[in-house]
């Protein structure tokens, strides 16, 4: 340093190099001894735990041997590596942090011309230079980086330990290490009497464990499980214990060194002797669980069941069960249930548990399906069961039920059950049951419309008749399980012919109407009925049309009905069924049955057909596409008004008196027409406002009664049929996924999957929509809805390039019909060129003004929208429309 004093342009560095120089003794002390100070923090952690005091006295030996050696070890390590740093090392390193090294240019002398001032004068420049640049010099940090050095790092994993054993041990266990060390006993003893004790409750309780030496005498809170150890210290007898807290039954000696037992109970610990301490315990019970079902037992359509229930626990619930055991007191005692039935041990199931989150209280549902069970459709009782972490179990009231099951409606498929039933309720029942089945198939043709399940039960009848006698229990589980898939062939099997998967499926609603069937299985037949429907009128007019029969519309002399009056007929069935208005609705399936057998298929005017089942699906498409345009229209009215501060329900800017939905000035019989469509796309004897396919009168969904002018999708909060906008979104959704399920063009080819994809992105644009409905976001509502639209025009566009494929595949010609999406010549063009009615058809853009007119008409719109936003007689909400028009384009 005292080169320094004598250099005034280093004596500036004085304080940097100090602290550079001992950044490098931190980092050569800490290259060095890393071993040993990671050594000492590991076994610190192993006492601070108290590991001597649960291990066997000979792991404690090797641990402490194996630490001794390793400390040693690493100090011998460290001295051996360790270099002391010098002021010229840190000279160096901060010399090194600086532009041509200026501090060894200002230890230098000038070696030649020292006489000669010209040299000298240069030499001093160079210095002065070089003092500038050293007195930019800064402190260099030390580099601790160890990751070299130490590449599993067991620093970290050893500081980790020290951590957490001073979080949750104590460094008074740190003493009781002598205690294991030979003589440390007898020093031990020389200092005098002395004790140690630890509570640890249990684990699933999240309680932390205490160090009873820091814990002062008195009142103790511990939960029921809790594992106390004390150790005593010192000549026998000098210290004491007693307790009242664990039942034990063979106690120890109170003078014994060692003292471990678990708190069972309310009571007393004391410690007797110099340093004693005495704790009043209070128990904290661990309480068990509780369980109960809430709400009554559900059923699908395809037999599954499902019971919510509730379960809680101070702690928390680890498992739970179902026994699901026969009511044979309520069971009626009739054909084959006459017989006492074999042993049948209760089902138990294992409940569902929260993945996630608390289990302290939580509700799940179960869900299962017993259908091939025995019990399936009979009386039983259910019986919930919880445990928890202690293994203390709570049960749950036993609730009496009829187990859901699979539900056939196939007559011979429900016969065939029974008889499964019969047998695996006692093995006496299999002559019956031969005889029964002998009986039922006496007439196969009347029965059974499937050969090969006809077959299969030929088999299945004349083993059971053969062994009906000395039927075993292998033979009767084979035999019911045969039955079990023949029954599911009969009721859902592959028919051959459309006309009978028809007939099955009307004859399978008809009996879940007159048995009072669930409305998921309501649901799940219908679309069935539906599916079947449109197979069989495809078949029945790819069929006339080979054989030339299909006659025209003009000469057909025939009661006729469209596609969209037979679907309103099938929507009113769904909601007669709905409403519980049974006979009426079997009435209408009679209609119905009686429609379909005597149908048939004619060509449309100017001898053009109906374009098939394909053609069909895409203006289903086309009309579910316009209702959902118009509950978009209506989302955004709603939203409007409630900007407004309108009372829901209240169209923005209707006037007293008059009709939701209805423009102003507007009549009864305009309703539902947007502005700029009077008297356009409306059918022969259509009335104004009446909705494509509907007859006068009816409103959505085909019901009478309403008033003319309700088209479908009617712009109002509710429609007229009073459901909200979520139910109307709803309902489109499940339309949309019944055409989907349909005769859709292009089954098979790349541009029919693509179309099918957009139908799925529809959907769940559409069930995003409906939540956003409930949730009362109407912005969220209104994106998903125009995703929906985009969606489906997307997927029209598709279909209908599949349907001009297969037309031509198949005619080897251009096809008579006209092509999809183009219009009549005839009707009028919209403000962009395009044809009236058609906006909404895919291939509608073909005919959209083009060139110079597309400038021309597009600045005449805009004129439009500027003239009609100033016009103060107009409703605000739709000025509001045109304003948010202009300031978006």
């Amino acid at each position: 340093m005292k080169a320094f004093d004598r250099n005034p342009a280093l004596k500036r560095l004085k304080w940097p190099l100090r602290l550079t120089h001992a950044g490098l003794w931190a980092e050569r002390i800490t290259r060095a001894f890393w071993p040993l100070w990671s050594v000492a923090a590991a076994s610190l952690a192993f006492l601070a735990f108290g590991l001597q005091d649960v291990l066997a006295i000979e792991l404690v030996w090797f641990a402490m041997v194996a630490g001794v050696i390793g400390g040693v070890w690493a100090a011998i390590h460290g001295f051996r590596s360790f270099r002391t740093p010098s002021l010229n090392d840190a000279l160096e390193r901060l010399d090194a942090r600086l532009p041509g090294q200026p501090i060894a240019a200002l230890r230098d002398t000038q070696a030649i011309g020292a006489t000669d001032p010209a040299s000298q004068a240069v030499w001093n420049a160079h210095l002065d230079r070089m003092a500038a640049r050293a007195a930019a010099a800064k402190t260099v940090g030390p580099n601790l980086q160890l990751a070299s050095r130490d590449p599993f790092a067991l620093r970290y994993v050893a500081m980790t330990a020290l951590v957490m054993a001073l979080i949750f041990g104590s460094l008074w266990r740190v003493t009781s290490a002598t205690a294991v060390i030979p003589g440390g006993g007898a020093a031990q003893a020389a200092l005098g009497p002395t004790w140690e004790g630890w509570a640890q409750p249990p684990a699933y309780t999240g309680k932390p464990s205490l160090y009873l030496n820091e814990v002062a005498a008195g009142k103790l809170s511990l939960p029921a499980g809790t594992r106390l150890q004390f150790r005593l210290y010192g000549e026998v007898g000098d210290l004491t214990l007693s307790e009242t807290v664990s039942g034990r039954t063979d106690v120890p000696p109170a003078s014994q060194a060692t003292q471990d037992f678990v708190v069972t109970k309310s009571g007393t610990i004391t410690i007797g002797g110099t340093g004693g301490r005495t704790w009043d315990i209070a128990l904290i019970p661990d309480m068990p669980p509780t369980i109960a079902p809430t709400g009554d037992i559900g059923r699908e359509g395809t037999g599954e069941f499902k019971q919510q229930f509730t379960a809680t626990d101070d702690y928390g619930v680890t498992a739970g069960q179902v026994t699901i055991a026969l009511d044979l007191g309520a069971v009626t005692r009739d054909y084959g249930l006459a017989s006492d039935p074999e042993a049948h041990a209760p089902v138990v199931l294992d409940l569902p548990m929260p993945v996630t989150g608390d289990r302290a209280t939580f509700t799940e549902t179960l869900i299962d399906d017993l259908s091939e069970h025995v019990f399936s459709n009979m009386p039983v009782t259910m019986t919930f069961q919880a445990t928890d972490a202690a293994a203390q179990t709570g049960n749950a009231d036993p609730i009496k039920l009829v187990l859901p099951g699979k539900r056939f409606f196939d007559p011979l498929a429900a016969a065939l059950v029974e008889m499964r039933r019969d047998i695996l309720w006692t093995r006496a029942n299999a002559p019956r049951a031969v005889q029964i089945l002998k009986a039922v198939t006496h007439i196969p043709e009347d029965v059974v419309r499937n050969q090969r399940a006809y077959l299969r039960l030929r088999v299945v009848m004349r083993q059971l008749d053969m062994e009906k006698a000395t039927l075993t229990v292998e033979s009767r589980d084979a035999i019911a399980a045969e039955l079990w898939a023949i029954a599911l062939l009969v009721e859902e099997g592959d028919l051959a012919s459309a006309l009978a998967r028809l007939q099955r499926a009307q004859d399978q609603l008809d009996e879940a109407i007159r048995n009072g069937a669930s409305p998921e299985e309501i649901d799940r037949l219908m679309a069935e009925l539906q599916q079947a429907m449109q197979d069989y009128m495809r078949q029945l007019a790819e069929e006339q049309e080979r054989s030339g029969e299909m006659q025209s519309a003009e000469n057909f002399d025939g009661p006729t009905m469209d596609a969209n009056e037979l679907q309103q007929m099938l929507d009113k069935l769904q909601q007669l069924m709905e409403e519980g208005r049974t006979a009426e609705a079997a009435e209408l399936m009679e209609q119905i049955r009686e429609f379909m057998e005597n149908m048939q298929i004619v060509q449309g005017p100017g001898g053009q057909g109906q374009g098939g089942p394909g053609q069909q699906a895409l203006n289903d498409l086309q009309d579910n596409l316009r209702d959902q345009q118009d509950l978009s229209d209506d989302t955004f009215q709603d939203l409007q008004g409630n900007q407004d501060g309108q009372q829901p329900g209240e169209q923005p800017g209707q006037q007293p008196g008059q009709q939701p939905g209805q423009q102003p000035g507007q009549g009864e019989q305009g309703q539902g027409q947007q502005p700029g469509q009077q008297g356009q796309g409306q059918q022969p004897g259509q009335q104004p406002g009446q909705g494509p396919g509907q007859q006068q009168g009816q409103g959505n969904g085909g019901q009478q009664g309403q008033g003319q002018g309700e088209g479908r999708g009617e712009g109002q909060g509710t429609g007229p049929d009073n459901r909200t906008l979520a139910e109307r979104q709803r309902d489109l959704q499940r339309e949309l996924d019944m055409l989907g399920r349909g005769q859709l063009p292009g089954d098979g080819s790349a541009t029919g999957e693509e179309g099918r994809q957009q139908l799925d992105r529809a959907e769940r644009a559409m069930r995003e929509a409906e939540e956003a409905l409930r949730n009362g976001d109407m912005n969220g509502a209104l994106d998903r809805q125009a995703e929906a639209m985009e969606a489906m025009r997307e997927g029209m566009r598709r279909f209908g390039e599949a349907l001009a494929e297969e037309q031509r595949e198949q005619q080897g010609q251009p096809s008579q019909n006209r092509e999809f999406g183009q219009a009549d010549p005839g009707q009028a063009l919209d403000p962009l060129g395009r044809q009236l009615d058609n906006a909404a058809r895919i291939g509608s853009d073909r005919n959209m003004l083009q060139g110079q007119d597309v400038y021309r008409r597009a600045q005449d719109i805009l004129d439009e929208i500027r003239k009609r936003t100033g016009e103060q007689q107009r409703p605000q909400s739709e000025r509001d429309y045109l304003q948010r028009l202009l300031d978006l384009f």
